[in-house]
């Protein structure tokens, strides 16, 4: 017989303090144990307390306070920690702003924030615009030298904001979602997914920006555990694993792009890891089987919640093979309360699909300068005890399995995740309406979910458009991650009974066999560049693949080039760094770089697969 589960989790007691005052209360118990090993400097917990407390006063000074805004944009350093921890001791909360992002990004961010100071370096302050104060943190002597060591007097409180995390929006318009101490506390104390032990070593390499950066930094620091720093710039998962390894990580938490990258790189140098988790999209079971089969002693634990949830809102620890059915995203994390509901607010059977509501501690306070928006997506919860509680509309389906265990089944929208981001396609379709050239355009995901995702502008125009000209056009305003794989020109947007445009018949059209390109075909002219373009199309799914093509406006990626990287070395036994496939971004430009390394003798034999 079937029923309703009343309710999963339990939201218990989550202990009332903000992120600053567990960090001081560890600072005081172990001032001389190592906080934070990064690759400028490593700093105990007594020295990082100290310089967040200058750099807290310097913020002070500037008129920062309760729920005042500070824009950050810093590569992984060890001023980054400091930096964030300052901002929290100030009263404010951060706005983390990627280095990498266009220019156009930050300052829409910035001016949404109403941040009024940004910490940043020289290399990115003229990427930022106008702001009332920047510092420096490069500036010799440093800029908060001369402040006060001691804690400013700022009365700061759990539900005070900690940080602002700009999501996807499907106006076009980026979402600032406002998350309080509390929190981010209730993710990193006490944790039942993950129990942490002091001895544990952290892997901080999320951006800032990507709230998967809360659980490696906090989850590390407010339990008195080491934080090893991820250098700056693009990783392979080769140089990851390497670090992981010489740093003797024991937690690392890899989005699901990556962990499936990390995993086919080879798993030898994460056989000292305790937990590793993934998530942020949905995991392939044949990479979580065979991160189980190649490490026994690693606890493996797919993560699931949205940024609303703060991080995680339900987690599953592996304890067998997945084989070929659905990835469990598990139960609700302690603080944490979930609710399966259909279009009425009803509970739905268990073992039948519905919406995902959280509740709880993990709730952010909504979206900033937005609370039309807020009312939509945080609304009354009709099964809580407690007066004014609310619960967070996740757009997810799920089903409860009989175990318990919550499967995930796609979107009840739009929205998408393309290697763990979260992406409205409206953004990116208002942009692209701004290119004179398009008269309309719908954004789709094609490939599978988790594996060969990617978004495919359909568009409306007289004439093709170059794909260069069209990414260089959404570059302007738009993260990477976002822009198209595709670009396909259509005659009309096709519409459904409902005078809609029919997404799924968008999403079903097969991807051309060559896009229109800046550069016309030319068939490969050497053994390397032969090589070359096969794989490239099989990454690309469309041939013939020319040898003047460009990666990027192919539609390559990071997590891909990473990839092909690693298919180079296997094929040629040469290493191939990240900075040398950016700089030569063609076939005839890669295979040229890659004879030359045979030349040099820098391979220790004949291509793999050839004879000597």
């Amino acid at each position: 017989m079937s029923t309703r589960t009343a309710w999963d989790g339990s939201v218990g007691t989550v202990t009332a303090a903000s992120v600053h005052s567990l960090l001081a209360r560890q600072a005081a118990l172990n001032p001389d144990g190592v906080a934070l090993s990064a690759h400028d400097e490593d700093l105990t917990f007594a020295e990082l307390d100290t310089r967040s407390n200058q750099l807290a006063n310097q913020l002070h000074g500037l008129g920062i306070g309760i729920e005042d805004s500070v824009g950050i944009c810093l590569d992984r350093s060890a001023g980054l920690i400091v930096a964030l921890l300052a901002v929290l001791k100030s009263g404010g909360g951060y706005v983390a702003l990627d280095p990498r992002q266009p220019r156009e990004r930050h300052a829409t961010l910035l001016e949404d924030s109403g941040a009024k100071v940004v910490i940043t370096t020289a290399d990115f302050a003229e990427r930022l615009g106008r702001t009332a104060a920047t510092i420096l943190l490069d500036a010799s002597p440093a800029p908060f030298a001369s402040f006060p060591a001691t804690l400013p007097t700022v009365p700061s409180a759990p539900k005070n904001t900690a940080y602002i995390a700009y999501t996807s929006g499907s106006t076009g318009k980026p979402k600032g979602v406002r998350v309080p101490h509390q929190a981010v506390v209730r993710l990193v104390i006490d944790a039942d997914f993950l129990p942490i032990r002091p001895d544990d070593v952290f892997l901080h390499f999320a951006p800032v920006a990507f709230d998967a950066s809360t659980l490696e930094i906090w989850g590390a620091l407010l339990n008195g555990c080491r934080l090893v720093v991820a250098p700056p710039g693009e990783l392979t998962p080769a140089d990851l694993t390497a670090i992981i390894a010489k740093n003797k990580v024991t937690v690392a938490w890899l989005t699901a792009g990556l962990f499936h990258a990390v995993i086919e790189s080879g798993t030898q140098d994460l056989r000292e890891l305790r937990y590793l988790i993934a998530g942020g999209d949905v995991l392939s079971a044949a990479h979580i089987d065979r991160a189980l089969r190649e490490l026994p002693n690693t606890t493996l634990v797919n993560g699931y919640g949205p940024t609303e949830n703060t991080t995680f809102t339900t987690c599953h620890t592996f304890d067998g093979a997945v084989a070929d059915g659905p990835v469990p995203i598990g139960r609700p994390i302690h603080g944490t309360s979930v609710h399966l509901l259909d279009e009425s607010l009803e509970r739905v059977m268990d073992g039948e699909i519905g919406e995902l509501y959280a509740a709880g501690l993990g709730l952010a306070h909504g979206y900033l300068n937005n609370p039309a928006l807020t009312a939509d997506r945080f609304v009354p919860n009709p099964y809580s005890d407690t007066p004014g509680e609310r619960m967070y509309r996740t757009g997810d389906l799920a089903r409860r399995r009989p175990d318990g265990a919550l499967e995930f089944h796609g979107r009840a929208d739009d929205q998408v995740k393309i290697r763990g981001f979260r992406i409205e396609p409206g953004e990116v379709e208002t942009v692209l309406r701004a290119h004179p050239e398009i008269a309309d355009v719908a954004v789709v995901a094609q490939g599978e979910p988790g594996v060969d995702r990617h978004l495919t502008a359909c568009y409306v125009s007289e004439a093709a458009v170059p794909t260069a000209e069209l990414r260089r056009h959404l570059a302007q305003s738009l993260p990477a991650f976002m822009l198209p794989a595709v670009f396909l020109r259509i005659d009309a947007l096709p519409l459904n009974s409902n005078g809609k445009v029919d997404r799924a018949r968008l999403a079903a059209t097969p991807k051309p066999e060559r896009p229109e390109l800046s550069a016309d075909y030319r068939a490969p002219d050497t053994e390397v560049a032969a090589w070359l373009a096969e794989l490239w199309a099989d990454f690309m799914e469309f041939s013939p693949v020319g040898i003047d093509d460009d990666f990027f406006e192919l539609g390559g990626h990071s997590l891909m080039a990473v990839r092909i990287t690693g298919e180079i070395s296997a094929e040629y036994d040469v290493n191939v760094p990240p900075v040398a496939f950016y700089e030569n971004p063609t076939i005839d430009e890669l295979s040229a770089y890659i004879t030359g390394l045979l030349a040099k003798g820098e391979s220790d034999g004949p291509p793999a697969g050839r004879p000597a």
